[in-house]
């Protein structure tokens, strides 16, 4: 089996539940079970050995949550045990996600040592009262010093967090925000609409957000920033100078295979027979801690109605889309299966008419929902 593998590792922990965040994160409420938790980890790993079928792994994500909260030591016992039991590929991508609320002066520089060569930074804005007002921890000056902090340790893949449409916001404003973030020069930035999601404190108790007209001129003003300073916007709110794509991700949008491990993980595997489960894990750190036996809470086989939707759900959100001969090589069904609302797609102006690729048009990536809701 030739479709590549990735590893996701969850870490549910955070100092404090951020008032817009649906993920599965939990506050933490004393000393964090690190040891406990790492051989937990392990041990699901475990279970999957079996279902790698033998495949190196080609990137590794810690997410959260806040795995910065766990110490270097912890994360290079996880990367030394986990590469015995599936070797990694010699150029393995591993990413940690970093709060600079959370970050004690010489953590980078062990992180560093433990094998992480990819850091993501939560920095969401630079100017002090939009920080206060989404609820983080940390302020301006934690942020640059932070930056500087991994630059000191080696880490010249870096992917940078800033959020957009925030409270009271004005284009001017944000604009200011994303100047100041780019003048950091790391090579990639995720920069993302602030959206009220259900299950938040922000979506039952709205903070005034600009209207969909200023949220317009925002994103306009930011594109073209973005792309004045060499980045070039790859899936919607990703945007990357040369060579710096995030693999780990661009492996999910290509429906690409990955593990998924911790509390709440979500996996995706295609089995030998060419099925496809996707699976989730238990999503309260304590029951997954506790109930070895009970960890693995679902598992689905995707039927063949669902697997055009779930294949384009992810590869139209690369804006250079995917080969089309993709589709049948990662889906098992064949392309002519969804000939006609390919057609459709292409008459309404939503798909580029090159047969060989499945790529949105610029009117496809404004109105995705329209061109996915053809898949359907």
């Amino acid at each position: 089996m030739n479709i590549p593998l990735s590893l996701y590792v969850h870490i549910p922990w955070c100092v404090r539940k951020c008032p817009y965040c649906d993920f599965n994160s939990h506050e933490q409420k004393g000393e964090l079970p690190e040891q406990a938790y790492t051989e937990a980890l392990l041990d699901d790993l475990r279970s999957d050995v079996v279902a790698a079928q033998g495949r190196p792994i080609q990137s590794v994500f810690f997410g959260g949550g806040t795995p910065s909260l766990f110490s270097p030591a912890a994360i290079g016992l996880f990367l030394e045990q986990a590469d015995r039991l599936l070797p990694f590929a010699a150029d393995v991508e591993i990413t940690l996600e970093a709060n600079p609320g959370t970050l004690e002066a010489g953590r980078f520089a062990g992180y560093r040592a433990a094998g992480v060569n990819r850091l993501s930074m939560g920095v969401q804005s630079l100017a002090d009262a939009k920080l206060k007002a989404l609820g983080r921890i940390h302020g301006r000056a934690e942020a640059l010093a932070a930056v500087a902090s991994a630059r000191q340790a080696g880490f010249a893949n870096l992917n940078l967090d800033l959020m957009y449409g925030l409270p009271g916001q004005s284009p001017a404003k944000a604009e200011a925000d994303l100047r100041e973030l780019l003048a950091l020069q790391a090579p990639h930035v995720s920069w993302y609409q602030l959206t009220l999601e259900p299950n938040t404190l922000f979506y039952q108790r709205p903070p005034q957000l600009p209207d969909d007209d200023v949220v317009g001129d925002i994103m306009d003003m930011g594109l073209a920033v973005l792309a004045e300073h060499g980045y070039r916007q790859y899936e919607i709110s990703a945007h990357a100078q040369p060579g710096a794509e995030c693999r780990h991700n661009v492996n999910y949008w290509r429906f690409g295979d990955y593990l998924g491990i911790g509390a709440g993980a979500h996996a995706k595997l295609t089995q030998a027979d060419g099925r496809i489960l996707r699976s989730a894990r238990q999503r309260h750190p304590q029951r997954y801690l506790q109930d070895a036996a009970g960890r693995l809470s679902s598992t689905r086989e995707l039927s063949r109605e669902e697997l055009p939707v779930e294949f384009m759900l992810n590869a139209l959100r690369l804006n250079r889309g995917v080969p089309a001969a993709l589709f049948e090589a990662r889906t098992g069904v064949p392309l002519s299966a969804i000939a006609r609302q390919l057609q459709q797609a292409r008459e309404r102006g939503l798909l580029e008419p090159d047969p060989q690729c499945l790529q949105p048009t610029p009117l496809g990536r404004r109105f995705l929902n329209d061109l996915l809701v053809l898949f359907n």
